[in-house]
Parts: C-alpha cells; sequence; structure tokens
C-alpha cells in the first residue's frame, strides 16, 4: 500500500493527494502533524529518499531557528529526534510507494512512484 505524509493545510500537499485520488489506488493517509513518525521510522524514510536529516527539514520554520538546528554542530541524530518530536519541521507532502519515497514539490512529483 502507498503512504501520503499528509498536511490539510498545505497546497502543495493538498494538489499531491488529489492526483493520487485521481489514479485510483490504495493510499493510506497519513497527518504527520496528529500522527508523527518516530525516529526509526523517520531513519527508514530518509533511506528511502536518499536524503540526509537536514534536507528532509523545513529551514525556514520559526521552530527550526529556536532549537538551533542549522548550527554546524548538531547532528543527524539531534535533527531526526527534533523531527520527530516537532513534526512541523519534516518537508512535506512525502509519498512512499514500492520502497521508495519522493517529496512532492512540486506535487507532481509523487507520479514518478506510480
Amino acid at each position: 500500500m502507498a503512504v501520503l505524509y499528509h498536511n490539510p493545510r498545505c497546497s502543495k500537499s493538498r494538489a499531491a493527494l488529489a492526483l493520487l485520488q485521481e489514479r485510483d489506488l490504495e493510499l493510506e493517509v497519513v497527518r504527520y502533524l496528529e500522527n508523527p513518525p518516530g525516529e526509526a521510522a523517520l531513519r527508514e524514510l530518509l533511506g528511502q529518499l536518499d536524503m540526509t536529516p537536514i534536507d528532509l527539514m523545513r529551514r525556514g520554520e520559526a521552530r527550526y531557528r529556536e532549537l538551533g538546528l542549522k548550527a554546524a554542530d548538531v547532528t543527524d541524530d539531534e535533527r531526526i529526534r527534533a523531527m520527530a518530536e516537532n513534526p512541523i519541521l519534516i518537508e512535506r507532502p512525502i509519498f512512499i510507494a514500492r520502497g521508495k519515497a519522493v517529496i512532492g514539490r512540486p506535487p507532481e512529483r509523487v507520479l514518478e512512484l506510480l
């Protein structure tokens, strides 16, 4: 089953969801702000995305600055923990299918995994 990490308040996330729903596939929609992934799930997701933790972070969020996550001495483990505890920091939407994942920016990127 495919999974979409979704924030209904985000226009890109809503557009990605609409594209996937048009294709009538079996899809689990995870509202990640309400049900955030834990550290282990984030590590798996990073592997599927082939990204580093900082690449998955929304660096424009106030919480990112408040936590000092830009500093050179912040470890990947600390960034993963920060995303697990503050899911607003996770870039969105994220689509997972067949063991791979993409960030839906632009939303049409989700179609790459179909």
